[in-house]
């Protein structure tokens, strides 16, 4: 019986991923801030709350190569 084979690491959907969630929290916060009269202000909100939230999902995606 052979082990389970790790999952491996893919850098470049790992940094798809993160792109991905932190631009889409930027668009969000765009809305959010269009809605409220300042689109700048809710990029800048949404793309700081979106870095967690990327490096998050990250995470959660290659959780069992982490561990």
């Amino acid at each position: 019986m052979q082990a389970a084979s790790r999952q491996s690491f893919h850098p470049a959907e790992a940094g798809a991923i993160l792109a991905g969630t932190v631009s889409a929290c930027g668009a969000v916060g765009a809305l959010a801030g269009w809605a409220t009269g300042n689109t700048g202000y809710g990029i800048l909100g949404g793309v700081c709350l979106g870095i967690p939230t990327g490096v998050f999902a990250v995470y959660r995606r290659f959780k069992a190569y982490f561990s």
